[in-house]
């Protein structure tokens, strides 16, 4: 049996439910997360997110007088297996709009789906090729790796850094984000010396960051990567002895990461959302009742620190739940054209503007510049 169809089997069986009463009452809100896989603490938090809020806003009432029923599905960070569930939302379980996609290679083999079934498809995941070119149906709540890079090369050159070097993961979003950096830092004044590149399962990252260190002229070192990866690589950065500036991706913006780099993480910069250091803003953030308001609710319901990966998931439930409000129906093209009309829209990841040529709808300004500090997030001003 092909691995994804071993995926797609120990899956089949998860079936989330996210409100109660009677199904044929209810409204089905689809998600097709990596629940379980090396992109777990990107999937689990978002899973979490979902059945926390589609239980709060049941308990309210619902949405245009009907309940929501979320209906998701674990992929295991295996994008043929997201493919599988995403036509089960389609052809079976008849969802009016999809809320999910954790990793850019699931996102991306499911918007042919999405698209042709005419379903709204708010992704979760980072990579720009989701949103450009603009897909009809498909929009986003994450920054994009292209912003990554330049939020990145903006902290460099305040630094008076401008000679890199990248080590990037070969996965789906490790390669876009890879090729954002290099296509946008000669506009940036940025200057890529050398690459080096790692698969997922590698274990051990010394051979490529030995060929950095050894690398003259370069002044900081950036990793493009989800998942594990990047832990080990900055854990293998210090046994190395490298004390050159180093960025990581909104990728690793989980506890997680810092917990598995562990003191290793100290001094590690990278952009992410105001989320991680919500009690840190100052009051007149416009964020700060918002990421507040979520950082209390998810730890109090489920124990366990936030990351940007579940407020991705509240942006983009939320988002929708606005559009259908505004609709006053769940027909599914006026949804649409609801959720591309989204102004103003204050989450977890910044202030939405969604316009027929923006479907992820933030600036730069949405990115803060984090660097860890004693295992916890700072802001750096």
């Amino acid at each position: 049996m092909p691995a994804y169809a071993k995926t797609v089997a120990a899956a089949i069986a998860l079936w989330i439910a996210g409100a109660t009463g009677q199904a044929s009452a209810q409204v089905k809100v689809g998600a097709v997360l990596s629940i379980t896989g090396p992109a777990s603490f990107l999937g689990d938090p978002e899973k979490k997110t979902l059945e926390i809020y589609v239980d709060d806003i049941n308990a309210k009432g619902g949405v245009n007088g009907q309940k929501l029923q979320l209906v998701a599905y674990d992929d295991g960070a295996d994008a043929n297996a997201a493919r599988t569930f995403a036509t089960r939302l389609v052809e079976e379980d008849k969802v009016v709009a999809m809320v999910g996609g954790t990793t850019t290679g699931a996102t991306l083999a499911m918007i042919p789906l999405f698209e042709e079934a005419q379903i709204p498809f708010i992704s979760l995941a980072g990579a720009i090729q989701i949103i450009e070119p603009v897909r009809k149906w498909v929009f986003k709540t994450p920054h994009t790796d292209k912003m990554a890079c330049e939020k990145i090369f903006a902290d460099l050159k305040q630094r008076n850094l401008t000679t890199v070097a990248l080590i990037s993961g070969t996965d789906a979003f490790g390669k876009s984000m890879r090729d954002q950096c290099v296509a946008v830092a000669p506009k940036a004044g940025i200057t890529v010396a050398h690459e080096e590149a790692y698969g997922p399962r590698d274990s051990d990252m010394t051979p490529q960051l030995t060929n950095i260190k050894a690398k003259t002229g370069v002044q900081a070192v950036i990793n493009p990567g989800f998942g594990q990866g990047p832990a080990i690589v900055t854990r293998n950065y210090r046994q190395l002895g490298i004390t050159l500036p180093f960025y990581q991706s909104h990728g690793v913006a989980s506890k997680q990461f810092i917990d598995l780099a562990g003191p290793a993480a100290d001094g590690v910069r990278l952009p992410a959302a105001a989320l991680l250091v919500a009690e840190k803003l100052p009051d007149s953030d416009p964020q700060k009742p918002v990421v507040v308001a979520y950082t209390r609710t998810y730890q109090q319901k489920t124990g366990q620190p936030i990351s940007t990966f579940g407020g991705h998931a509240y942006d983009g439930l939320m988002i929708f739940v606005e559009a259908a409000k505004r609709a006053g129906s769940f027909d599914k093209a006026k949804v649409r054209d609801e959720i591309e009309k989204t102004k103003n829209f204050i989450g977890t990841g910044g202030v939405v503007n969604m316009s027929p040529t923006d479907h992820l709808g933030l600036d730069l300004s949405a990115f803060r510049m984090l660097e860890i500090k004693g295992g916890d997030w700072t802001l750096v001003q």
